[in-house]
């Protein structure tokens, strides 16, 4: 019971932490972000199972986690209140081909990265953009005039 209990209180810290982090920056993952993630996964772990190596801990702490997910799953599908928090909404950063600075400082997001997820996707310069949405997964959408 003890590791269920360490489990739902790290799900709870991750969740705060991928939250706070931010979309944008989770949606890239370069070689240091990887390896901080290897990194995360192994404290978590200590802090998850302490001393316990046996394969009942881990099931236990792997099931207790998956469940917490499909659980948080199932709330964000029933509830809108429950999806802001746990998923974000997506946040206009332009509107007929101008930058929203407040939302792009928001965002932590420079006018560079909007122009490379607009060369992504062919789009050749703000005066064609009607909008541009940050998406709760991070990646930027482009609509056209």
């Amino acid at each position: 019971m003890d590791i269920a209990l360490r489990a739902v209180v790290l799900f709870a810290f991750v969740l705060f932490v991928t939250r706070v982090t931010g979309r944008r920056e989770l949606s890239t993952i370069g070689p240091f972000d990887l390896v901080l993630l290897i990194v995360l996964g192994d404290a978590i772990q200590q802090g998850l199972t302490q001393d316990d190596y046996s394969v009942t801990g881990a099931v236990i702490a792997v099931s207790t986690i998956a469940a917490l997910q499909v659980g948080a799953s199932y709330v964000s599908y029933r509830s809108r209140r429950a999806r802001r928090i746990l998923e974000g909404l997506p946040v206009v950063i332009v509107e007929d081909g101008k930058l929203i600075e407040a939302n792009l400082k928001r965002e932590r997001l420079t006018l560079d990265e909007v122009a490379e997820a607009m060369r992504l996707q062919q789009v050749g310069s703000l005066r064609e953009v009607r909008w541009a949405i940050v998406e709760t997964n991070g990646s930027i959408s482009f609509i056209r005039k």
